[in-house]
């Protein structure tokens, strides 16, 4: 067991300084003060600190990402301590350019080995190719049958996209949706956008064409250029879910587009932000030849939080939100994830005042305490 003493509790909305006792990997009780004079009751002072629910990350390359420079250029797989000193107790493993020297078999693997190395670890089968790579030879299969496996991955309007079809997206869609509907899952198309004109436009298409709900496709990386971001926009009015990829600078940066959406009144429970963690960032010239390509790290959700608060001065309830309670919700892992409440898992960060890490507790496990490392996978030095 573990308690928490004297915290003041963001659930992500403010309830006040309280005692939480963790027991089992949940949640147990949330009260003004609570007296457990056990032994084995490992007991936190919070006094003077935030409690907040752990980051989760809907969009990292768990395996590597990169490659398109050739075999050099490909990304070594993310590590356990790198995710937890970014905060992030829950991810979503997906694959990308590379479905072809990666597969959903190590993919799937990476996923169970993160697991048992002490967080909530998810993944979407595919890759940007179509048809999808799975495990099972169906995306129905993979979903259904495998219960880490949320949705399957695509990539749109991008240069290493396969072009699909409105007909193929329509039909990878709906997949996704009876999968999800057969196995109680999200059942979610994952979408790569890329600076291709035709943007968001297939799935309008789509979505006018069918019943399809609006919340099965998740467009990704919308803050890459303005006309796909006032597309997303669009979509999130719609009730669909956009994410935001950390690490783009400037008028695309999560934090800007952020306050850009709240103040037009787009409805800020349909925003996530998510890492790209250790997928690979590459330009090219006007002929299509690589420039230059590296890797995005995997501890930038929580620091894009830190700037929501400490540069745009958004309330830390709200700036929270993005890459808590939002992301749960779009992933329907609420409230088992992305809250702090009886009976939800113990993913929980303790935060001090300038909002740096003090404390990880992942699955009801201490993985950081007192800016200490307490956990590393298995072959970290």
């Amino acid at each position: 067991m573990i308690l928490i003493k004297q915290a003041e509790v963001y659930t992500p909305h403010i309830i006040g300084i309280k005692d939480v006792l963790v027991c089992g990997g949940q949640i147990e009780a949330i009260e003004d003060r609570i007296s457990l004079p056990l032994p084995s009751c490992h007991v936190i002072d919070g006094t003077g600190k935030l409690l907040i629910p752990g980051i989760i990350d809907p969009h990292v390359h768990v395996t590597g990402g990169g490659g398109e420079g050739s075999f050099h250029t490909q990304v070594p797989p993310v590590s356990l301590s790198d995710l937890i000193r970014g905060g992030v107790t829950t991810v979503v493993g997906l694959l990308g350019t590379d479905g072809i020297t990666r597969s959903v078999e190590n993919l799937l693997a990476r996923v169970k080995a993160l697991k048992e190395e002490g967080i909530s670890t998810y993944a979407c089968t595919g890759s940007y190719g179509f048809p999808s790579v799975t495990l099972t030879g169906d995306v129905k299969r993979d979903l259904v049958f495998i219960d880490e496996i949320l949705g399957v991955k695509l990539a749109l309007s991008d240069h290493r996209a396969p072009n699909v079809t409105v007909n193929e997206l329509m039909r990878l869609g709906s997949d996704a949706r009876t999968a999800g509907m057969l196995s109680g899952k999200c059942g979610i198309v994952v979408l790569h956008m890329g600076d291709a004109p035709s943007g968001l436009a297939p799935v309008r298409e789509a979505l006018a064409q069918t019943a399809i709900p609006v919340k099965i496709f998740h467009p990704t990386h919308v803050n890459r250029k303005r006309e796909l971001l006032e597309e997303a926009f669009a979509f999130a009015r719609q009730g669909g879910f956009i994410d935001l990829t950390c690490g783009i600078d400037g008028a695309g940066r999560p934090a800007a587009c952020i306050m850009e959406a709240r103040e037009r009144g787009i409805p800020m429970e349909q925003i996530t932000i998510s890492s790209d963690g250790m997928g690979s960032w590459s330009t090219y010239d006007e002929s299509g030849s690589l420039l230059a390509i590296g890797y995005a790290p995997v501890d930038t959700v929580l620091k894009e939080v830190k700037v929501l608060v400490q540069e745009y001065q958004l309330p830390l309830e709200e700036a929270l939100c993005f890459a808590t309670s939002n992301t749960a919700r779009s992933l329907e892992l609420f409230p088992k994830k992305g809250c702090i409440r009886a009976g939800s898992d113990a993913d929980l960060l303790l935060l001090e005042e300038d909002l740096s890490i003090h404390t990880v507790i992942a699955g009801g496990r201490r993985m950081l305490e007192d800016h200490v490392l307490l956990q590393k996978g298995t072959y970290e030095i």
